[in-house]
Order: C-alpha cells, then sequence, then structure tokens
C-alpha cells in the first residue's frame, strides 16, 4: 500500500491548542553548521524512511546551506531528544520541514508540548518577505510515527490535503 501524505495547516496562532507543559523541555536554536542536525534527522528519520536518511554528503550540504531555514534542538533535562527545523516562505507561510524525537524518547508524553513549542518559534519567524506570518504548516505520512498526525491535530492544525508518495 502506498503511502499518504497529509497536508496540515494552523492559520492563526490562537487556533494553536497548547499542550501541557513538560518541565524541563525546551528548544534550543542551533546553527546550521551543527552536526546534531544530521545526527537526529537520521536517528529519528531512520525508522520512518526520511530522506535526510539516506541524503549523500552533497545534498546535506545544500539542505543545510538553504538561507531561511532555522534549526531548533529539543532538549529536555538538558538531552537532546529531538529536533525541528522551518523555513519561512515568501507570502506568509512558515513550513516545519522537520520534527521529530529519537525513538528512546517516544512515549514518554514529550511530543505534544515540544510541538507547541515548535509551532510559537515557528510562528515568530523572521518573515521571507514583507508579509506577516499567516500560516504554519507542515506535512506528515502514514509511514511516520503513529502519534504524529493526531498530535497536530490536537495541536489545532487542520488538513488541507492528501496524496499518495508515488516511489
Amino acid at each position: 500500500m502506498e503511502p499518504i501524505v497529509t497536508h496540515l495547516e494552523l492559520t492563526a496562532l490562537d487556533g494553536l491548542r497548547p499542550a501541557a507543559p513538560v518541565g524541563g523541555l525546551a528548544l534550543e536554536a542551533i546553527p546550521a553548521k551543527s552536526p546534531l542536525i544530521r545526527e537526529l534527522h537520521v536517528g529519528i528519520g531512520a525508522r520512518y524512511d526520511w530522506p535526510g536518511v539516506s541524503r549523500s554528503d552533497e545534498e546535506w550540504a545544500r539542505w543545510l546551506a538553504h538561507p531561511r531555514r532555522q534549526y531548533r534542538l529539543v532538549r529536555h533535562g538538558g538531552v537532546a531528544v529531538g529536533i525541528a527545523d522551518f523555513e519561512p516562505q515568501p507570502g506568509g507561510d512558515v513550513e516545519i520541514t522537520t520534527f521529530g524525537l529519537l525513538p528512546e524518547h517516544v512515549g514518554k508524553r514529550l511530543g505534544g508540548y515540544a510541538l507547541t513549542l515548535v509551532v510559537r518559534a515557528a510562528w515568530d519567524a523572521a518573515p521571507a518577505d514583507d508579509v506577516p506570518v499567516r500560516r504554519v504548516w507542515l506535512h506528515t505520512s502514514t509511514q511516520d510515527h503513529p502519534h504524529a498526525l493526531p498530535n497536530y491535530l490536537r495541536r489545532g492544525f487542520r488538513s488541507f490535503r492528501t496524496s499518495s508518495v508515488v516511489r
């Protein structure tokens, strides 16, 4: 069966339904040159067939060189437990291009609050042009963790498109 991709959006920050805070969980901005970005992408995405897992060094260099992409490390108690990145786009959109937790930190009730923090950070991102942020969006797949889509929906995201992935 082909994977189904669901595209979701949040069109107003007041539409965010925040998860309960988790003590010791925080986001940390990290530079594109940090080796943690690739390490965490691979550590999280290997079981879900994320594209970053099989990127060549050159493809990673292109990914990391994107001038507007911003990276956030998800820490819990000072330990790196996940990664997020987002990209302001023209017209007031911000795409969350990556969000995930390392497998050993899934199921510990961290994802909802981590996503809450990522959405707030994405909403605060400097726009790609003179248009203020009007929408934060992302996509997930039936290949992702089964809690991913329910987490996005609980935070207030709404589906605006589904498609199948042709491999």
